[in-house]
């Protein structure tokens, strides 16, 4: 196998810049070469090799339903035979807007993009055009995206790679982003007295998955949300990742918080290239052709995007009552792989809100950027290797999420935490 993903990393790097199409898969922050996939199924993914692998990576998120599942297929392929894409409005398109309001109270009115980037992109210029100021805020270790206003002290490959800022980004547009540290409503409060009456949004991970996952602390969103409101400031929620991961909905959803803006992708595309920004209507009117802010996207609302996004969550919102089960199941394995690591005697804090989670390799907790950092990646990457060795395909980086679909059987679990168990006695 090894001699096989060498051959098919070598061949990809002579055709495509660092041989992958996005960083973090190129495995340079657990050593080896990539393994490359030929197929999945349900929770598996199999390997050009043949070799099978319990997934918990499921494309970084969007798989919820598991892979390939028979309805979302059909639809795909029911769809290309008319045509793959018009360049025109589709009625499908009306249908994903109206189940997204549907779910979300916040959102009134949509626009669809072909990714979360996208959507946070436009969000940013939304806010900014809508209340004329430049200045934004996010928080260290929160991903948006790699557009330049957003790509400050951002986490998920970034953080991996140890690079805080991206050559590229113009110090000059860097200047007008603030990185605050998540979860310091304090250093929050601060931000807010010195730069409010400039600050055009506040974007922020209602539940940061991109340093590892990090939940909000006690009174964190609720401060965002009144501190934001009280000083005109626009709320994002960049739900590309929480965005039906924990109900028929978003994670706003569960805590009661509205924001002004709603950023989502990953499971509302069912496995297609997907985003979406939405928001109060006197806010999204801004966007042209009904207001003046610019954008466009040639492929957005796509229609094999929409038949397997629509197919998705019409099945999610038929296993509403199912979530709590799939809490229960991801509760298991969290609780079952901290018992090994303690029984071994490996300091381990163990993040989880839903069917993410995060093992840090340290004693936790964990709850920004500068305390996920602490994190021994030298021991998660050889526990990463060890497990796929043994069939579990875990996220390439300390600093991702596991994340667990309702295609994972309770075999699947026991499976898991058996291979776990071995690993940990030579680890």
């Amino acid at each position: 196998m090894n001699k096989t993903r060498s051959d098919c990393f070598i061949k990809a790097r002579r055709v495509i810049s660092g041989g992958v199409n996005s960083p973090v898969r190129a495995w340079r922050a657990v050593g080896g070469n990539p393994v490359f996939v030929d197929r999945a199924q349900g929770s598996k993914i199999y390997d050009v090799s043949g070799k099978e692998y319990i997934d918990y990576v499921l494309s970084w998120g969007p798989m919820i339903l598991g892979h390939a599942p028979a309805k979302v297929t059909a639809a795909i392929c029911n769809t290309a035979k008319k045509g793959t894409s018009f360049g025109a409005p589709t009625q499908a398109e009306t249908q994903m807007a109206k189940l997204i309001t549907e779910a979300i109270p916040s959102i009134q009115l949509v626009r669809l993009t072909s990714s979360g980037t996208e959507a946070t992109m436009t969000a940013i210029r939304l806010a900014r055009g809508f209340t004329g100021r430049n200045m934004i805020a996010k928080f260290d270790g929160c991903y948006h995206g790699h557009s330049d206003s957003l790509l400050i002290k951002a986490g998920s490959g970034v953080a991996t790679l140890g690079i805080p800022d991206s050559p590229g980004v113009p110090k000059e547009l860097a200047r007008l982003t603030l990185s605050l540290p998540y979860n310091d409503i304090s250093a929050l409060e601060k931000a807010i007295d010195t730069h409010g009456s400039n600050l055009a949004a506040i974007i922020v991970e209602p539940v940061a998955g991109n340093m590892g996952v990090v939940p909000p602390q006690k009174g964190f969103l609720e401060k965002l949300r009144e501190l934001t409101a009280k000083n005109g400031i626009l709320l994002i929620f960049d739900e590309v990742i929480t965005g039906f991961r924990f109900t028929f909905g978003g994670y706003q959803n569960l805590i009661g918080i509205k924001p002004d803006l709603t950023c989502l992708g990953k499971i509302i595309g069912g496995g297609m290239p997907v985003g979406a920004i939405g928001g109060k209507k006197e806010i999204m009117e801004k966007l042209a052709p009904a207001g003046d802010i610019y954008q466009a996207g040639t492929l957005s609302g796509n229609p094999l995007a929409m038949s397997a996004g629509l197919t998705t969550l019409n099945i999610i919102k038929s296993k509403i009552n199912s979530f709590a089960l799939l809490d229960k199941k991801t509760e298991r394995l969290c609780s079952e792989m901290e018992k090994l690591f303690s029984e071994k005697g490996i300091p381990v804090c163990i993040n989880r809100c839903g069917s993410m989670f995060t093992i840090f390799f340290q004693q936790g907790p964990v709850y920004d950027l500068k305390t996920a950092k602490k994190s021994d990646t030298a021991l998660f990457a050889r526990f990463f290797q060890a497990m796929l060795k043994k069939g579990v395909w875990l996220a390439p980086s300390q600093f991702e999420s596991v994340f667990i679909s309702f295609a994972h059987t309770n075999a699947d679990i026991d499976q898991t935490i058996d291979a776990c168990s071995k690993t940990l006695k030579n680890l």
